[in-house]
């Protein structure tokens, strides 16, 4: 089956950006590279937030990776358009039905509000953390409140030039006991 993993990039404290919205805290070390983890994904999932900061970003536009790319929204009509695809259902059914589908794993890339809904529904699979060796002080928290505890297993720790630490967790989840 498919899983979904939560994989973003955050300061020392825990923020994914800065207040309003700013990743520039945010590095990538020459020995470090995100193409082991692309090679494991072929969906995106995000909130409406993080696509806006995605396509400032972008110079406006989204897309180009090939990525099938889908949009969490309450402000935006569901249906495709700009290279993503709007959704309005709730993360549980629409993450039911895509696990269905053929493919590889589902990157959830963010914000927190999402994270959030999808740790509330117990639909992460792995974490996938880059940390940057910088505290900014306030932000948008990467785990805001409001979900119950969900235990993860350590997979992988690696450290990169620059101080940058890579951690790979998997939900740990009690196996149901068959009669």
């Amino acid at each position: 089956m498919r899983k979904v993993v939560l994989g973003l990039g955050i300061s020392l404290d825990g923020y994914i950006a800065r207040p309003d919205g700013a990743v520039d805290f945010l590095f990538m070390p020459k020995d470090y590279s995100m193409g082991p983890f692309f090679a494991t994904i072929d969906t995106a999932v995000m909130g409406r937030k993080t696509y806006d900061v995605a396509l400032k970003m972008g110079g406006g536009s989204y897309g180009g990776s090939g990525m099938k790319s889908y949009v969490f929204s309450h402000s935006q009509p569901p249906g495709e358009r700009g290279g993503v695809t709007f959704v309005n259902d709730s993360s549980k059914s629409f993450i039911e039905k895509l696990r269905k589908r053929s493919g590889k794993n589902i990157w959830l890339m963010g914000g927190g509000e999402l994270a959030r809904s999808f740790l509330k529904e117990d639909l992460v699979d792995e974490l996938y953390i880059g940390i940057v060796p910088v505290l900014i002080g306030e932000g948008l928290p990467l785990f805001p409140s409001g979900f119950p505890q969900r235990e993860f297993s350590l997979l992988e720790n690696k450290t990169f030039s620059q101080g940058l630490i890579a951690l790979k967790y998997a939900r740990a989840r009690k196996k149901s006991k068959r009669k």
